[in-house]
């Protein structure tokens, strides 16, 4: 066997690096945004071939998964170790309880507006979206606040409409429709996309406020769908947040670092989401934030690909 002499973090970063098959025991359970589905498991599937460990995962609202997280720590009975959410507060209510590590920034998404076919021949600008979105007669979709971030990212879009348009807030707030994010949100038959379900098969709205890279996804379903990019004055921004809980398996390191490893991040990449532009220093990523930096430079030039093609919509 080859000898490597590294000292330090540097060298432990490289050891997980170049024995990427050795075997572990343990499994991890990684918890997630139900906006990371897609994305996380493919990372998580990634992480358990090159390094031997098994990762179970759970998917839903981070406001939902926050609390499941803080309960069973209450009781207990953890069983996160590591917790990836659609935004910054959530893991930030762990970590200031001393119930995690320091979140850190792993990517970024943003939020659009996705049509229903009926709008399909109507080339909706971006200028347009909120006089589409305060019709009295078009019904407008969104997650729930509170549990979910994406409720919580739709509000602030309604308070800065309130600033371009008085009134608008109390206005848009009101004729929301909470289909998403929620425990008393309707239910998706089993195999079926939310967005095509709720604006094509059932109708129950005609435009929803979502994330691009939900989408996205839904339009390779549904090619009628029309999905419109924000106006400035309406974009918000949708930092995503990641943290190691506490008295997590040894191995949840590795994974968070994995996620903000340059492999992890070309995964996320590809499932419409970009690169964070800032991290929260935290003494315990030591190899994470080196590799936050090694993918700050490799995937800077992809990044702002991204970033042109969502800026498209506009």
């Amino acid at each position: 066997m080859k000898k490597y002499f590294l000292t330090g973090s540097l060298a432990a970063c490289a050891f997980s690096v170049l024995i990427p098959n050795q075997a572990f025991a343990a499994n991890l359970n990684l918890y997630g945004a139900g906006s990371l589905r897609n994305a996380l498991t493919e990372v998580s599937q990634d992480f358990t071939q090159e390094t031997g460990i098994g990762t179970n995962t759970v998917f839903g609202p981070s406001g939902i998964r926050e609390q499941a997280i803080e309960t069973e720590l209450q009781q207990g009975e953890p069983t996160a170790d590591v917790f990836a959410s659609a935004d910054i507060g959530n893991p930030q209510k762990l970590y200031t309880k001393g119930l995690s590590s320091q979140p850190v920034e792993f990517t970024q998404n943003q939020v659009v507006a996705v049509f229903s076919s009926k709008y399909s021949q109507a080339k909706i600008t971006p200028n347009q979206v909120l006089d589409y979105l305060l019709n009295p007669n078009i019904k407008l979709g969104t997650s729930t606040p509170l549990s979910d971030p994406l409720g919580d990212y739709t509000q602030q879009i309604f308070t800065q409409a309130n600033s371009k348009t008085p009134g608008s807030f109390d206005t848009l707030n009101s004729k929301a429709l909470r289909l998403t994010g929620g425990t008393n949100s309707p239910i998706v038959p089993s195999g079926q996309d939310s967005l095509v379900y709720f604006l094509d098969n059932t109708q129950q709205a005609d435009v929803f406020l979502t994330y691009y890279t939900g989408a996205i996804a839904s339009q390779k379903i549904d090619p009628s769908l029309q999905v419109v990019g924000l106006p400035d004055y309406l974009s918000v921004a949708a930092p995503f947040g990641l943290t190691v809980i506490k008295n997590a398996d040894p191995n949840a390191e590795k994974l968070a670092d994995y996620i903000l490893s340059p492999k992890g991040q070309e995964v996320l990449h590809k499932y419409g989401f970009v690169s964070p532009t800032k991290s929260v220093p935290e003494p315990n990523y030591v190899c994470g934030l080196l590799l936050a930096a090694a993918m700050g430079l490799a995937f800077n030039k992809k990044s702002a690909q991204q970033k042109i093609e969502i800026s498209n919509l506009k």
